[in-house]
């Protein structure tokens, strides 16, 4: 029987010589990815990092403090654009712009979460939401932001261009790596944080408010906290995201953004690290690679260039990425609860008892 018999044993990186080999296997396998992979497939692997980072704070927030948020565009647009003004305005370094950034946006996490006290469910998502519209046409009317426009991110320059000791990173290749450390740290992070006091009591509320409140969890304090924490993140998957595009408006964190934020937490699995970072991975992928060039796909696409041909029309092509997105959460819902999280447990279940 697998038994903790310590807290030391909870909160330790690596649970066993195993973990820590298939851990090892697969940085050294992202490490390697820039040498054989296709440009394309870098600047789509820096976006699912991103995405991943974003889905990791999303879920502390959703899974693991049942509170819904469809705002976090408004989160990741802060982010985006407070790293690419802070560098181009005020000359400061990428690190110092990015925790700022993410400071910012971390502030108004805490504001949103003022509601979280006396509401939730979809009269909370519906605040969320209100806030990421408002973001997004704030941006949008002022010029400073770059208006409607929107604005061109300086060059992305790490270290100190102060006392000369600075980088320029120019290409997919360069950047692919500082997001991959990025990621490597907030995912550790976030799990640390889930193993603590402030993670248990995240959960606590999640489970039962009340009951949390009548054990010692100050409400006011870790509800506003979770928000806080997950906009964190979202700020600093903005700052990293804004390098990768090179350019962004106020379009570009609309509410389908939101949307399909929570469903990478969704279908990768509520409450799990892990499954943030299988939902993002799924959900980006489709979104940018195999959906997004749905004609192109064998068989299915030209089943699907034949049904729009006859039914809808070519422009509605565009939208049958979308459609295959909601029958995957729908199906993720009916059939499997735990997302793609739980499929992995039935996978790991299944070897460990194979052949029979």
């Amino acid at each position: 029987m697998d038994m903790k018999r310590d807290y030391y044993e909870d909160v330790k990186l690596f649970e066993s010589g195993v973990v820590l080999f298939w851990t090892t296997a697969l940085l050294l396998l992202l490490i390697a990815v820039p040498f054989v992979a296709p440009n394309y497939y870098v600047y789509l692997f820096n976006i699912i990092m991103v995405h991943v980072i974003l889905a990791v704070g999303l879920n502390i927030l959703v899974g693991s403090t049942g509170q819904i948020s469809l705002g976090h565009a408004g989160f990741f647009a802060i982010g985006a654009y407070g790293t690419a003004l802070l560098m181009a305005k005020l000359q400061l370094p990428f690190a110092v712009a990015l925790l700022i950034a993410a400071f910012i946006a971390a502030f108004f996490g805490f504001i949103l979460g003022l509601p979280a006290l006396r509401l939730e469910g979809p009269y909370l998502a519906i605040v969320s939401l209100g806030f990421g519209l408002t973001i997004m046409h704030i941006i949008g009317g002022m010029e400073v932001f770059g208006g409607r426009m929107g604005i061109k991110v300086p060059p992305l320059e790490v270290g100190i261009p102060q006392l000369g000791a600075s980088w320029v990173l120019k290409t997919d290749f360069e950047k692919y790596y500082l997001i991959l450390l990025t990621t490597v740290v907030m995912v550790v992070a976030a799990r640390n944080i889930l193993k603590t006091r402030v993670g248990r009591s995240f959960v606590a509320i999640r489970d039962s408010d009340i009951a949390a409140e009548v054990i010692g969890v100050n409400l006011t304090v870790y509800k506003t906290l979770a928000f806080a924490v997950s906009a964190f993140y979202a700020g600093v998957a903005g700052g990293l995201f804004g390098f990768v595009l090179g350019f962004f408006d106020p379009f570009t964190f609309n509410l389908i953004l939101s949307i399909i934020f929570l469903v990478m937490v969704v279908v990768g699995g509520l409450g799990t690290i892990l499954g943030s970072i299988l939902g993002a991975t799924l959900i980006t992928y489709l979104q940018y690679d195999l959906l997004k060039n749905i004609a192109e796909v064998p068989y299915f696409g030209a089943l699907m260039v034949a049904v729009s041909k006859q039914w809808f029309t070519m422009v509605g092509l565009e939208n049958i990425g979308s459609i295959a997105i909601g029958l995957i959460m729908i199906g993720i819902i009916i059939f499997e609860p735990l997302g793609m999280f739980g499929l992995w447990i039935r996978m790991k279940k299944y070897w460990r008892t194979w052949p029979f």
